[in-house]
C-alpha cells in the first residue's frame, strides 16, 4: 500500500475533535499505526504547548490536549475552496466568462513585512505573478485580497482591474497563458501521488470487512494529509483552462469515494472533526455521517 508521510504536527492537529480536544489514547494509537514513536509525539506536544496552540491536561495516553481558539481557526481546512473544487469537477459552477482578475500593489520598503505577508496570501489564494507586484487569477478573488490587505493595513497600496485582453509575452490564448503562469506539471505530480494513495486506500476499504476505529482514524489522517499537499498549490483554475482529463479531478473523485466508505465504518460518528469538515465540503450526501 502506498505510504504516506504524515508530519507529527499534522497528526495531532488532524485528530482534533468537534469539542476542540485531542484524546491521548487515540493520538498514541494512531501514531503507532503510522510508525511514529511515543518520543516524537511527546516532543511535538511540547512544541505545540510552548507555541500556545494547545494546553495539556494529564500525561501520556491519559492526556487530553485542548486547542486554543486561534489554533482551531488555523487548523481547519479552507473548506470553501475544497467545495469549489468539487463543484467544478461536477460541472455545477458557472462556466468561466473569460475575464481575468488582476491585482497589483507597490508597498514601500518601510512595510516590508506586510508586503511579504500579502504576497504570500495572494499566492495562497491561487494568484500567479505576471510581473513585479502584479498578480492574476481567473476567479473573482478581489474580496479575499482586499480583506488580506485590510488586515495588514496596506489596502491603500492595492489596485485591481478585470480584463479579457490579457497578453503574456506573445501568448494570448487563455489556456496557454494558464500553462505559462501556473506550474501545472508540478501540481499534477501532487495529484498523481494523491491518486495513488487514495486508490490503495479505496481498495483496502472495499476488501476489508473488519475495520477498527484506529484503522479508520489512521486512514482519515493519511488521506487528509495527502489531499492537503495536493490541494494547497492548486489555483483551482476553471476547467476551460486546464489540460484535458485533468488528473486533479480523478484524484479528488477517488478521495471522495474513500470518504463515502469511511462514513459507513462502525463508529464513523467518532471520527475527528477533520473528517466531517471534508465530508461536508465534498458535498456527497452519502459521505455525511447521519
Amino acid at each position: 500500500m502506498t505510504a504516506v508521510d504524515v508530519p507529527t504536527r499534522i497528526l495531532i492537529e488532524g485528530l482534533l475533535r468537534t469539542d476542540g480536544t485531542v484524546d491521548g489514547h487515540t493520538l498514541y494509537a494512531t501514531a503507532g499505526a503510522l510508525d511514529m514513536t511515543d518520543q516524537q509525539i511527546r516532543l511535538c506536544i511540547k512544541r505545540l504547548v510552548a507555541e500556545g496552540k494547545f494546553t495539556q491536561e494529564g500525561r501520556g495516553r491519559q492526556a487530553t490536549l485542548r486547542a486554543t481558539s486561534k489554533a482551531v481557526r488555523e487548523i481547519e481546512p479552507d473548506v470553501e475552496f475544497v467545495r469549489l473544487a468539487y463543484q467544478q469537477d461536477r460541472g455545477t459552477t458557472t462556466p468561466w466568462d473569460g475575464r481575468w482578475h488582476v491585482v497589483g500593489f507597490a508597498i514601500p520598503e518601510s512595510s516590508r513585512k506586510a508586503r511579504d505577508a500579502l504576497r504570500t496570501r495572494v499566492t495562497y489564494l491561487g494568484g500567479a505573478l505576471v510581473q513585479g507586484g502584479l498578480y492574476v487569477s481567473p476567479h473573482a478573488w478581489e474580496p479575499y485580497v482586499l480583506d488580506a490587505a485590510a488586515q495588514l493595513d496596506v489596502e491603500q497600496y492595492l489596485s485591481s482591474l478585470t480584463t479579457r485582453d490579457l497578453k503574456v509575452g506573445t501568448l494570448e490564448d487563455p489556456s496557454k497563458i494558464a500553462a505559462q503562469l501556473w506550474p501545472l506539471d508540478q501540481i499534477a505530480a501532487g495529484y498523481d501521488q494523491l491518486l495513488n494513495v487514495a486508490t490503495s486506500r479505496l481498495q483496502k476499504l472495499r476488501n476489508t470487512s473488519a475495520f477498527t476505529a484506529t484503522d479508520a482514524v489512521t486512514m482519515t489522517i493519511e488521506l487528509a494529509a495527502e489531499f492537503t499537499r495536493a490541494m494547497e498549490p492548486d489555483p483551482l483554475l476553471p476547467p476551460e483552462l486546464l489540460p484535458t482529463n485533468w488528473i486533479g479531478k480523478r484524484a479528488r473523485s477517488i478521495t471522495a469515494q474513500c470518504w463515502t466508505l469511511l462514513a459507513q465504518v462502525d463508529g464513523a460518528d467518532q471520527l475527528p472533526s477533520l473528517f466531517h469538515l471534508y465530508a461536508d465540503a465534498i458535498g456527497d450526501q452519502d459521505a455525511r455521517v447521519r
